[in-house]
Parts: C-alpha cells; structure tokens; sequence
C-alpha cells in the first residue's frame, strides 16, 4: 500500500495569501473534474480564491469537450503520474483576450526553458504534448465587470501511453529526472497566480514577447479549421494568432490550428 501524497499545501498557501487574501489550497484524492467541481462552487454562489488539487480525475476535461484521462496513484510510493488542479478566482481585466497565453507562459517558464507554447492552449516538449490548459468562466453577482475564473492544469509527470491521442505524449521526467507533481506544482503555483494578476491589471501585451519567445508554431504551415492555411508568425498584443496566407496576413482568435493535415480522433489531452 502507498503512502499518502505530501503535498506543499501550507508552503503554496504562505507564498500566495497576501496577494489573495482569503485564498485556499485543497486537495481531494480523487473528483471527477476539478474544473468541474470549481464551476458547481462558483454556480452556487461559492466565488473564495482556491486551488483544487486532484490525485486523481475520473472526468477530466479538455478544450473543445476532449476527455483528458488523468493518472492513477503508482501501486509503490506516494506519487503520480500527472498533475491536475484548478486554480479559481474572481477577475475583471479590460480585456479576456489572451489569458489562456499568458498562463502558459507562466507555466512553462516556472518549469523548463526548452518548454515551447503551442497555440491556443497547450504547452510542448520536443515536438510532443506535454500539458495543456482550460480555462472557463462564471458570473459574479454583485461584482461588476468581474467573473469567476477556473483556470485548469494538466501536465504529464511521467512516461504515459500514447494510445488514442492526437499529439503523442511528452512528460516533465524527460528533462527534470525526479520530478513529482507536487514538487511540480510547487514551482507553478505563487508564479501563476502573480502572472495571472498580471494579466488583469495589463492584459497579454506584456506577456507576448515571452509567449513569442517560447513559439512552438512560429515558422511552420499550419492548416485551419476553414482548410485554409499559412505560415505561422507568432501572437499579436492581445494574442491572436498571425498567420501569413496567400490572402494576406490574418489574426486567428478561436479557430483550431493543426500542423499536421489529419483530422483529430474523439479523445486526445487536456
């Protein structure tokens, strides 16, 4: 039987409460979305700043209603094989654009320089999928301008089965050997929350260098949903996707991108 997980609940609460206050962190062994499971809170009235840690999801979710299976407990010692949590939070920036960017950003630099961004909302190493984020919105009642904000991460920890996926899998051990999620998760937490009370006060044009820096797309044919396609240029100040095509120069705000010309299977990651 494997010991309990030690997560570094009261380090990640001591490193974030004064720029939340009233912030929490939580950790459920297992639920069956935390984004999920935050979206009910917020719905039913319950809008605290938490961060929702699962060990284990049975549902998770992905962008564009794709499954993202999450890792089960290993039989010997206390870790897993992914890490998944949610951060919420209320928020009212000017402008929404680019917020999904600007969390990857964080992220990536939180953990590896040789981490690329791939657009809209996933994060790469060596060409395969590493992690990826979902991000999702609820109304504030009696706050104007401001919503409820779930900002959901999932990431590979270690070696996962290709099977089924669209991208073929990357995991955090190939480039931090030793690794665990919580150690992980640790060097993601203070820095995403920073960023992401970055972003409210300034929007993603300070994020878009950092973003443009760590461009997995940059260079390449991309082909999109329309079947039209072009060279990929990098992130405009609000994020948008440039794309050179014979038609001129267009911004992509919530078509799908793909660098390779088959379609996606019913089931791929986060």
């Amino acid at each position: 039987m494997s010991s309990p997980i030690r997560w570094p609940a009261e380090a990640i609460w001591e490193a974030v409460v004064a720029d939340l206050p009233g912030f929490t962190v939580e950790v459920l062994p297992e639920i069956d979305s935390t984004n999920t499971e935050l979206m009910r809170r917020a719905r039913a009235g319950h809008l605290e700043p938490v961060l929702l840690v699962a060990e284990q999801q049975t549902a998770g979710r992905g962008r564009l209603g794709r499954q993202w299976f999450s890792g089960v407990e290993d039989s010997v010692g206390a870790t897993t094989s992914s890490l998944t949590f949610s951060l919420g939070l209320p928020l009212a920036p000017r402008d929404w654009s680019g917020l999904s960017l600007a969390v990857g950003v964080s992220v990536a630099q939180s953990l590896h320089p040789d981490l690329r961004l791939k657009w809209p909302n996933d994060i790469w190493l060596n060409d395969c999928k590493l992690a990826g984020i979902l991000i999702e919105t609820a109304n504030v009642g009696d706050m104007p301008g401001a919503r409820y904000a779930v900002v959901g991460v999932g990431i590979n920890i270690k070696a996962r089965d290709a099977t089924g996926l669209a991208t073929p899998p990357a995991w955090l051990q190939e480039v931090l050997p030793g690794i665990d999620a919580p150690q992980a998760l640790l060097r993601i937490a203070a820095p995403l929350v920073q960023a992401i009370k970055a972003f409210e006060a300034h929007g993603f044009a300070p994020f878009q260098t950092r973003f443009n820096d760590r461009d997995a797309l940059g260079g390449l044919t991309v082909t999109l949903s329309d079947g039209s396609s072009g060279i990929a240029q990098g992130v405009d100040g609000v994020g948008a996707l440039q794309v050179q095509t014979a038609q001129g120069l267009q911004k992509i705000t919530s078509s799908e991108v793909s660098v390779r010309p088959l379609a996606p299977p019913p089931y791929e990651q986060l």
